[in-house]
């Protein structure tokens, strides 16, 4: 399998302090890529080392076999880039944005009037072609910004937080939009820190936890690798809520969160915990609702390996020890 992007050793400081730690990873052609992690991680710092906006301290990033150090014109030619914040002027129309992008793109004359058409159409926007962005919901921005991103037909396409702050038909709107354009060959490179939307859209995900890589795989076999993290869910009446503290307490349970009206109860060994709660229902002479046993969830796996508590806040801040001294910021 060729890829599309290769990143060898890459490292980022700022100023003295360690920001990314020397990351391996590969992102294979035509697959959805997620880049997971808390805020801090160096998420946005990778990004925008991978799309040219920040030189990196060293390692080496190789996009579709070009040397980002020393040969990144061709690159910058074949990428779009979709920022977290909409980068639509808002005192044009959706048009002249699209026909300003199409222009520093160098698309063709034709060329850009029949593309900005089809990419309106498609993306429900050509009714409102001569609105000014200024009068667009946000959703309508992030539509239009993904427009012009892909208006000279990239092969690989940077999306940051792409659907945050949207209602959620736009959400599911936006999610649909990436997946047409993967079906159409589009290599997608999608910083996020929402879990369920790298778990619907994701290939392969990478976890970025203080500047390291801890994790490097599909969805499903991340999942699989952390059966500790399996669970059991119960709603139980009268007074469900009320039964925390004496479910946590069963043999077995390790952590007990409070979902709803529902009770999660973590153990690593469902099938066992499930006797125990119905034979606490039965003592307690409770109605049980519904009972049903649940592997880990790609959350379940991100708050393990980022040292977080499943269904917890956690307020603490773990401190990764910088290789030089001094203090200096990080994103």
């Amino acid at each position: 399998m060729s890829n599309t992007i290769s990143v060898q050793d890459l490292t980022k400081y700022y100023g003295d302090f360690l920001a990314v730690d020397h990351i391996n990873f590969e992102v294979h052609r035509g697959e959805v890529f997620g880049f997971l992690g808390p805020n801090g991680a160096g998420k946005t710092t990778t990004q925008r080392m991978l799309t040219t906006l920040l030189e990196p301290t060293a390692g080496r990033i190789i996009i579709n076999g070009h040397d980002l150090a020393h040969d990144a014109y061709p690159v910058k030619r074949q990428m779009g880039l979709v920022p977290e914040e909409s980068n639509a002027y808002t005192e044009l129309t959706a048009w002249d944005n699209l026909m300003f992008t199409a222009r520093i793109y160098r698309v063709g004359r034709d060329e850009r009037a029949q593309r900005a058409r089809e990419l309106l159409e498609t993306f429900g926007l050509w009714e409102k072609r001569d609105v000014k962005v200024e009068n667009f919901s946000k959703g309508m921005r992030r539509r239009l910004s993904i427009a012009m991103a892909i208006i000279h037909r990239p092969a690989l396409l940077f999306l940051d937080e792409p659907t945050p702050g949207l209602d959620a038909q736009s959400a599911r709107a936006i999610r649909d939009l990436i997946r047409h354009l993967n079906a159409e060959g589009t290599t997608i490179f999608l910083t996020t820190h929402q879990i369920e939307e790298a778990n619907q859209l994701c290939d392969r995900v990478a976890i970025i936890n203080h500047g390291q890589l801890a994790a490097v795989d599909t969805p499903e076999r991340l999942k699989q690798s952390f059966q500790r993290v399996q669970s059991v869910e119960v709603t139980l009446e009268p007074d469900g809520g009320a039964h925390g503290e004496p479910l946590s307490a069963l043999s077995g349970v390790t952590t007990a969160v409070k979902m709803g009206d529902k009770w999660r109860l973590y153990t690593g060994d469902p099938s066992a915990l499930l006797s125990r709660v119905m034979d606490y229902a039965r003592s307690h002479e409770l109605r049980v609702v519904s009972l049903s046993t649940l592997g880990p969830s790609l959350e379940d796996v991100f708050l393990e390996i980022t040292g977080q508590k499943v269904g917890r806040v956690r307020h603490e801040t773990q401190k990764r020890a910088p290789r030089r001294r001094g203090m200096g910021g990080r994103r």
